[in-house]
């Protein structure tokens, strides 16, 4: 009868198996017989990379990784150094990837501990042509690089080589658009024909709820659910009220106003989970604009109102990028279903209606508005250019420092700056000698732009000066003051001058 399994042998048993494990070393069969690489094979250093934390799993990612590395230097050496960047997109280049910095840096130093480098994809090391650039880096400080896709180390001086690294080059950007057009197409048609929400914050007014199982059956098998948007008993009363105002003649300044004076959560402070960097948001005009014009409160899915703008100094090169911005779609852009999906907030007409009242060409009275000097008056107090304003039936330009009226003006605030474009141009042309030969704010218009320059409205003088150089603030003098908030102009002496 054989002995009962005490815990001491259990645990003896398994360190005995964890001894086998660490010293067993993998063997390739090489015509019948197993090569085993020796203490001096070449030591190398893992690169591995995945684009995001959030929806890749670091852990298994690495894995295969690592896996495909060691199948191309097995018999040869072994990995000694790991660098693996985690949520960074291939288009990032090495220098500003915080592992593969370090990788270049641990290179460069005379006693590494590596002597070569090995991926475990191209794809997940190099975009953009920035492969031989590193390959040739790594090469002056002794370093090789070695590629499962070459089956060994790269070597710049063979043609095969170069022509290989040029195919993978291009066959990861095809996968990129490949991928790009694929999934703009599919949630495009997701949006269309199916109604489906594709994940995003929900618009203020709606809350998202379970919807059943996913649509697609091996997800429904892993648990995944769908979701819907429906109304949030909390903020969709104050959707109604915000769409009712405006059909009534309220600005959107002044519901936004009112909104703020109710003391209304703004969309960012009451969702503050998705709005982290929003905890003291307010409304704003273009917040409530936002609102008025989004089509998703009459029961339609709607997708593609904006894309991401990277200001990319060169074309496709995200590298020279100056910072994404959101950007707005033309409405023939936007993908809409067609039924409804979800309850609406207003109904079709209402919201057409509201439409027309915010697109309106022009004002009531069918007169035109021309605003000559927009964009050429800078204020002398704040710096900001001066916004054109339509008071007494004519042009003028003025400067609330900030304040808009979608908040209660503040007591200690600046006086408010207004100039009638009438009197400015007549001041300009009178006071300075190049001007005398125009006639109206057009050709003063014409001859600011044609040198570059602006006009800087303070409390005190106006000057002109060069566009491209800093304004300089002119000493306050309360005998010298433009304007009051009521828009009373003083005559004031003008002198032209070059920054």
């Amino acid at each position: 009868m054989p002995a009962p399994t005490t815990a001491s042998s259990s645990n003896r048993s398994s360190s005995v198996f964890d001894t086998w494990l660490s010293t067993a070393v993998p063997a390739v069969r090489a015509l019948g017989r197993p090569v085993r690489p020796g203490a001096g094979g070449v030591r190398f250093a893992f690169y591995g990379r995945i684009s995001t934390s959030e929806y890749q799993d670091p852990v298994s990612s690495r894995a295969w990784q690592i896996e495909s590395a060691q199948r191309v230097i097995m018999g040869r050496g072994r990995i000694v150094a790991e660098f693996f960047d985690a949520g960074t997109s291939r288009s990032v280049p090495w220098r500003r990837r915080r592992r593969a910095a370090a990788l270049l840096t641990a290179a460069a130093e005379p006693g590494r501990e590596f002597d070569a480098v090995v991926v475990g994809e191209f794809e997940r090391a190099f975009a953009g042509g920035e492969d031989r650039r590193i390959i040739e880096t790594l090469r002056s400080f002794g370093v090789q690089v070695w590629l499962p896709e070459a089956e060994g180390p790269v070597d710049l001086g063979n043609p095969t080589h170069l022509a290989l690294l040029m195919m993978l080059g291009h066959q990861s950007q095809r996968e990129v658009l490949r991928a790009r057009f694929r999934v703009r197409a599919a949630m495009a048609a997701q949006v269309q024909q199916q109604g489906r929400h594709q994940g995003g914050r929900p618009p203020y007014g709606y809350q998202l709820v379970d919807a059943g199982p996913h649509q697609n059956a091996a997800h429904a098998s892993w648990g995944r659910r769908r979701h819907r948007l429906d109304v949030d008993p909390v903020t969709a009363p104050h959707v109604r009220w915000l769409f009712a105002r405006r059909l009534e003649g309220m600005s959107t300044a002044g519901i936004a106003r009112a909104l703020n004076e109710r003391r209304i959560p703004s969309p960012g402070v009451y969702d503050r989970v998705r709005n982290p960097h929003r905890a003291r948001a307010v409304w704003t005009l273009r917040t409530v604009a936002a609102i008025l014009e989004n089509p998703r409160y009459t029961g339609r899915q709607v997708w593609n109102r904006q894309f991401t703008d990277h200001r990319e100094a060169v074309p496709g090169d995200k590298r020279s990028s100056r910072g994404p911005v959101r950007v707005w779609n033309r409405r023939e852009d936007w993908v809409i279903c067609p039924d409804r999906t979800h309850p609406a907030l207003v109904s079709d007409e209402d919201f057409t209606a509201v439409q027309e009242i915010t697109v309106r060409a022009t004002p009531a009275d069918g007169q035109a508005r021309w605003y000559a000097l927009t964009g050429l008056l800078v204020c002398g107090i704040c710096g900001r250019r001066l916004a054109a304003h339509w008071v007494n039936g004519r042009a003028g330009y003025r400067c609330r420092h900030g304040h808009t009226t979608a908040h209660p003006a503040s007591e200690d605030a600046p006086r408010w700056l207004y100039w009638p474009q009438a009197r400015l141009v007549e001041d300009l042309i009178a006071t300075h000698q190049n001007l005398a030969g125009l006639d109206d704010a057009d050709d003063l218009a014409a001859y600011l732009r044609q040198h570059d320059l602006v006009v800087t409205c303070g409390r005190g003088t106006p000057t002109i000066a060069d566009a491209g150089r800093p304004w300089v603030q002119q000493p306050r003098t309360r005998n010298l003051e433009v304007n009051n908030r009521q828009g009373s102009t003083n005559p004031i002496p003008i002198s032209l001058k070059r920054a």
